[in-house]
């Protein structure tokens, strides 16, 4: 499963607001909650997020292997 856990940390650490991200990136509300409930997003977002936080995919994303 990918977490979004460290998006929110490198966000503060950059004083990087989610209006920010709206405003900057383009990105919408809709995905905003789809990475706070650690849904799928697509790969284009993640790029975008990249480039406005200028971070590395480790800085906001983690993989966490589910147990059976």
């Amino acid at each position: 499963m990918i977490i979004f856990n460290k998006l929110w940390k490198t966000m503060e650490d950059k004083n990087i607001s989610t209006y920010l991200l709206r405003e900057k990136c383009g990105i919408d509300s809709k995905t905003i909650r789809r990475l706070k409930a650690n849904e799928n997003i697509e790969t284009k977002t993640l790029n975008k997020l990249c480039l406005v936080l200028d971070c590395k995919l480790e800085d906001i994303a983690e993989f966490i292997k589910e147990e059976s």
